[in-house]
């Protein structure tokens, strides 16, 4: 039921794209600020390239993001990382007693309820950007956006 980690880590990845030195942003050095496997962070840029979000080719250092992260909406970068399906936030188990009332109609019951709040969560997703989760690290860290690089330890 969890939305998957790619989400999160491609957000990261995100405002990590912004903030540093064209051709500095490696794999490499985005997987050691995620603490992962470059090879994670390698797939989920590709994901993020094949949704128009950034640019990045294979054997040369450094993505780059194709537009502003003002322009980018946390849906979008959602759904590039496939998060969860279509209606797919919220599962309900597979197999209820169809010989019990409750069991019979727990899926027709409960269906249009999370298809709702999934709706929910996907409008609060599209009206955030990802320049404002930057500036929420900003201000977390005391920093203006310009000075947003000394959190790279640069």
């Amino acid at each position: 039921m969890n939305i998957s980690t790619k989400f999160p880590v491609a957000v990261h990845i995100l405002i990590l794209l912004s903030v540093s030195a064209p051709g500095t942003a490696t794999s490499e050095f985005m997987a050691s600020s995620v603490n992962t496997n470059p090879v994670v962070i390698r797939r989920i840029t590709g994901m993020l390239g094949r949704a128009g979000l950034v640019e990045a080719r294979a054997g040369i250092a450094g993505a780059r993001l194709k537009k502003p992260l003002s322009s980018i909406t946390l849906l979008e970068v959602y759904k590039a990382v496939g998060a969860v399906g279509e209606g797919g936030l919220f599962a309900l188990h597979d197999s209820p007693n169809p010989n019990c009332e409750v069991g019979r109609n727990i899926q027709a019951a409960m269906n249009p309820i999370f298809l709702s709040a999934q709706q929910a969560m996907e409008r609060v997703l599209e009206e955030k950007t990802a320049a404002d989760v930057a500036g929420d690290i900003s201000q977390l860290e005391g920093l203006e956006l310009p000075d947003f690089s000394a959190l790279l330890g640069r």
